[in-house]
C-alpha cells in the first residue's frame, strides 16, 4: 500500500507495503498529478542500490527505525524486559487513512494516516502521520504493552528522511538574556544530536533543527526542519549513515527508569513537527500558520501590556502602582501586570514561592483597590505566578518537605533560591490547583504570567526511592493548565520561563504568548526577536519598551529605537513611567497608537526576512496576506551602512503592482524626512521624498533593483510603509 499526502505546495508519499511500518519515499515539493502508478513507480525506483558489503535489499528505514530490518543508525525504539525483546519486529495490523482502511493507492489532500502494527503477543504500536492544510507535517507513536512483564522503554524517537543534497545544518545555541543564538555546521556521516537535560525547553534549545542545501537563507534554499513539540526533556539529531541516508529526529529524552510500563499499559511520544520549505521564511510560516490556525485562536487584538517588573521590582506599594496605572492608562496601555511579590513572605526572590495567598502584610485589603482602578481606567489585569516552584523558605516547604523533587533524602542544588514542586505528587497537585483557583475566583484576573525560573536537577520522587520524574512533571504541568483554563475559560497565559526558556509547540497548544526574554536591550532584543519568529509568530511574542538604560546591559537607547523594535511583537512596556519625561510620555503614546493602528498586520501579516550582506544591518518585515500593505523595519546595530550605501531591496510584495513607500516615523524621529538628519540618521535618500511622502515603484522594482539604504547611526530604526496603488498595466 501507498499513501500520498499533499497540501499547500507539499507531497509526502509513504510507503505501507509488505507489512512493514509506514516509511516516507518523498518528503517535500508537490508532485501534481501523483497517481497509482506513478507512486508505485516511483517507490521501486526510489529504492536504494546495494553496494560492496551492504544488506539486500538496502533497508528502508521507517519513521520508526528498526535494528532488525539492517538499520544500524539510531534505533526508533530503545527498552526491554529486563534485557530480552530489546530488538522488536513490527508488523502491520491495520492501516487507514483519515480513519477509512486502506487497500493498495490512497491519496489525500491533508489527512491523518494511521498504522498499527504489533511484535507478536508482547508490544504493540500506532504510529500517527499527518500532513496539516499549511503543508506542516507531523508524526507521533504510541507504544502499549501486551505482556505480562514490565516493558521498561529507555528511548521513543521518530525520525523523517531528507534529500542527500542537504548538506548544511542550521540550529540555536543560546543562554540566559541571550537566547536563540543560530548556528550553522556541516552535516557529514555520523549523528548531530542535541540533547536537553533541563526539564523545560531551555534558553539553549535546539528550537528548529533545519538541514538544507549549502548557503541556504531566508529567501532561497531547499530546507528540511523539525521541531520536537515538548516542554520537558528532549532530543533533535540529524543523522547520515555510511550509505548515505540522512534523516532529522526527534522526541522526548527519558530518564533511566522513568516509563516503564505494566500490562495494558501505553506511552504517547511528542508529535514531531516538521515543515519543508524554499528558504527559512517559508519553513517559518508553515509553523506561523499552524499556530494560527489553533483553537482558541490568538487573535491580532492583542491589548499593549504594562508589566510593573522593571518599575518596582519587589517594592509593592499601592500608591506608586496607583500612579503607574494612571500614566499607563493616559499613555493607551490596555493591560496592567503585577509582578512578583504580591503573596506569602515574598519581599525578595529569598522566601515565599510555593505559598500562593496574598500578603495581608503588603496587601491589607487584598488586591482589589489596585485590581479595581485598572479596571475603572478601562485595562486588563494581569497577575505573575510561578505555581511548579518553591523556596526553601515558605510554608508549603516547611510543611511538605516531601513534595521537593529529589533524588535521595537530600534535596538538588538550590537555584534563585528555589526548589521544584513535584506536581506527579497528587497532593502537590491538588494543593497548588486549588490556590490558583482561590485567586483567579476572587479577582477580576485575565492573564496569567506563568513563569518557571529554575532547570530541574535530580528531578525525582523522594516517596518513590527518588524514581525519576520529568515526564511526569511535564505531564502534570500540561495539565495543571488545561484544567485552569478550564475553570476560566476566557484566561489568557504567558509561558515565561527565565524569559524565553519554555518556547516550543507543546507549550503553546495551552498558553497564548511566550516571553522572549528577561533581556528587553532591544539591540540583543533585534537578534532574538528576528530567531525566535522562526518557529512562532509576532503575535505570540512578549516584546516590550523599556527604559532608556537597560536593566539588564546597561547600555542606553533612544525611544524610537526601543519601540521600533519592539512593535514587531505583542507590543508591552516594562519601564517605570513615573521616571518618563513628559516628551518621552508624549512620544511613548505616539508609539502606541501606531502599534494600534498597524497592529492588524504587524501581528497578522507574513514575516519577511531578508539576506543582507552585513550582519550588522537587518531588514525585516510584515505583508498582511492581501499584500495591500507592508511594514519593514530598516536596521543598524554595531555598524553605519557601508559607504556607498547597499542596495535595499524588498521580499514578498506583489511583483505586478506598484507600492507607494515611505518612511513611517514618531516621535523624535518625525524631523529626519523633512530635514534630512536627526534622531541618529544621516542624509535622507532621494526616494524618501519631499516631506517624507515616499516614491511609487513596482513590488518587482522594489526585490530586483532595489533603492539606496538610508545613513542609519549605530542602534537605530527607520520603519518604512508601503501600501499596495495600482496593477501594472
Amino acid at each position: 500500500m501507498l499513501v500520498a499526502l499533499c497540501a499547500a505546495g507539499v507531497t509526502v508519499l509513504i510507503d505501507v507495503r509488505d507489512g512493514r511500518l509506514p516509511a516516507i519515499v518523498h518528503w517535500g515539493p508537490e508532485l501534481p498529478g501523483l497517481d497509482a502508478t506513478e507512486a508505485e513507480t516511483l517507490a521501486g525506483a526510489a529504492e536504494p542500490v546495494p553496494g560492496s558489503n551492504n544488506l539486500e535489499p538496502v533497508p528502508r528505514p521507517s519513521v520508526l527505525p528498526e535494528h532488525h530490518l539492517g538499520w544500524t543508525g539510531r534505533p526508533g525504539i530503545r527498552g526491554s524486559y529486563a534485557g530480552s525483546g530489546w530488538s522488536p519486529f513490527f508488523t502491520a495490523t491495520g492501516v487507514r487513512l483519515n480513519g477509512e482502511p486502506v487497500d493498495g493507492f490512497a491519496a489525500s489532500g491533508p489527512g491523518v494516516l494511521e498504522v498499527t502494527a504489533a511484535d507478536g503477543d508482547r508490544l504493540g504500536v500506532t504510529v500517527l502521520i499527518e500532513l496539516l492544510p499549511t503543508g506542516l507535517l507531523r508524526t507521533r507513536a504510541t507504544l502499549t504493552n501486551h505482556a505480562a512483564d514490565i516493558y521498561q522503554l529507555d528511548d521513543l524517537v521518530l525520525a523523517l528522511p531528507i534529500a542527500a543534497e542537504a548538506a548544511e545544518l542550521l540550529d540555536f545555541g543560546g543562554r540566559h538574556n541571550l537566547e536563540r543564538r543560530p548556528q550553522r555546521s556541516a552535516l557529514t556521516t555520523g549523528t548531530h544530536l542535541r540533547e536537553n537535560r533541563k526539564g523545560r525547553t531551555g534558553a539553549d534549545s535546539a528550537y528548529v533543527l533545519h538541514a538544507g542545501t549549502p548557503r541556504f537563507g531566508f529567501a532561497g534554499g531547499s530546507i528540511w526542519a523539525v521541531h520536537t513539540a515538548w516542554s520537558g526533556n528532549h532530543t533533535h539529531y540529524a543523522e547520515r549513515v555510511f550509505t548515505g541516508e540522512q534523516h532529522l529526529g526527534g522526541g522526548e529524552l527519558l530518564l533511566p527508569g522513568e516509563v516503564r510500563l505494566a500490562t495494558g499499559d501505553s506511552y504517547d511520544s511528542p508529535w514531531l513537527y516538521g515543515s519543508f520549505g524554499t528558504g527559512l521564511d517559508e519553513v517559518a510560516r508553515r509553523f506561523h500558520r499552524h499556530l494560527r490556525a489553533r483553537e482558541p485562536r490568538v487573535t491580532a487584538d492583542r491589548p499593549v501590556t504594562l508589566n510593573v517588573w522593571e518599575a518596582v521590582y519587589f517594592e509593592h506599594d499601592l500608591d506608586r502602582l496607583l500612579d503607574l496605572a494612571e500614566r499607563a492608562a493616559a499613555a493607551g496601555i490596555e493591560r496592567y501586570v503585577l509582578d512578583d511579590g504580591w503573596f506569602g513572605a515574598r519581599r525578595d526572590d529569598h522566601a515565599g514561592l510555593g505559598d500562593w495567598v496574598v500578603s495581608p502584610e503588603v496587601w491589607p485589603r487584598g488586591l482589589h483597590p489596585l485590581i479595581d482602578r485598572v479596571r475603572e481606567l478601562g485595562m486588563r489585569f494581569g497577575l505573575w505566578f510561578e505555581p511548579e516552584m518553591v523556596n526553601p523558605d515558605s510554608d508549603l516547604a516547611r510543611a511538605h518537605p516531601e513534595w521537593i523533587m529529589a533524588a535521595r533524602e537530600e534535596w538538588p542544588v538550590e537555584s534563585r533560591h528555589q526548589q521544584v514542586l513535584n506536581l506527579g505528587i497528587p497532593g502537590a497537585y491538588e494543593h497548588v490547583k486549588a490556590q490558583i483557583l482561590a485567586i483567579l475566583d476572587e479577582y477580576d484576573i485575565g492573564y496569567v504570567k506563568w513563569d518557571h525560573n529554575r532547570d530541574l536537577i535530580e528531578a525525582g520522587t523522594r516517596t518513590d526511592g527518588g524514581r525519576p520524574g520529568v515526564h511526569e512533571q511535564t505531564l502534570a504541568f500540561y495539565r495543571l493548565l488545561d484544567e485552569i483554563r478550564a475553570a476560566h475559560p476566557g484566561l489568557e497565559i504567558e509561558s515565561c520561563s527565565s524569559g524565553g526558556a519554555r518556547v516550543d509547540l507543546g507549550v503553546l497548544e495551552r498558553a497564548d504568548r511566550i516571553w522572549v526574554s528577561d533581556n528587553i536591550d532591544p539591540h540583543d532584543r533585534q537578534s532574538m526577536l528576528r530567531w525566535t519568529t522562526q518557529l512562532i509568530p509576532p503575535e505570540f511574542m512578549g516584546s516590550h519598551i523599556a527604559a532608556g538604560a537597560s536593566h539588564t546591559t546597561g547600555r542606553r537607547h533612544d525611544l524610537s529605537f526601543r519601540a521600533a523594535t519592539a512593535v514587531f511583537g505583542h507590543l508591552g512596556v516594562e519601564w517605570d513611567l513615573a521616571q518618563a519625561t513628559e516628551a518621552e510620555l508624549h512620544e511613548l503614546s505616539e508609539w502606541i497608537a501606531f502599534f494600534k493602528e498597524h497592529r492588524g498586520n504587524l501581528l497578522d501579516g507574513d514575516l519577511v526576512r531578508m539576506d543582507t550582506a552585513d550582519e550588522d544591518i537587518l531588514v525585516h518585515g510584515v505583508v498582511s496576506r492581501d499584500r495591500e500593505h507592508a511594514l519593514f523595519a530598516l536596521v543598524a546595530l554595531d555598524s553605519v551602512a557601508p559607504d556607498p550605501p547597499a542596495r535595499l531591496r524588498l521580499r514578498g510584495l506583489d511583483p505586478a503592482r506598484r507600492y507607494r513607500i515611505r518612511p513611517q516615523l514618531a516621535g523624535a524621529a518625525r524631523s529626519a524626512p523633512s530635514h534630512g538628519s536627526g534622531a541618529g540618521f544621516g542624509n535622507a535618500p532621494a526616494w524618501w521624498g519631499a516631506d517624507g511622502q515616499g516614491v511609487t515603484l513596482s513590488g518587482a522594482a522594489l526585490e530586483h533593483a532595489g533603492l539606496a539604504f538610508p545613513r542609519i547611526r549605530p542602534d537605530q530604526a527607520v520603519l518604512c510603509r508601503l501600501d499596495a496603488k495600482e496593477e501594472l498595466a
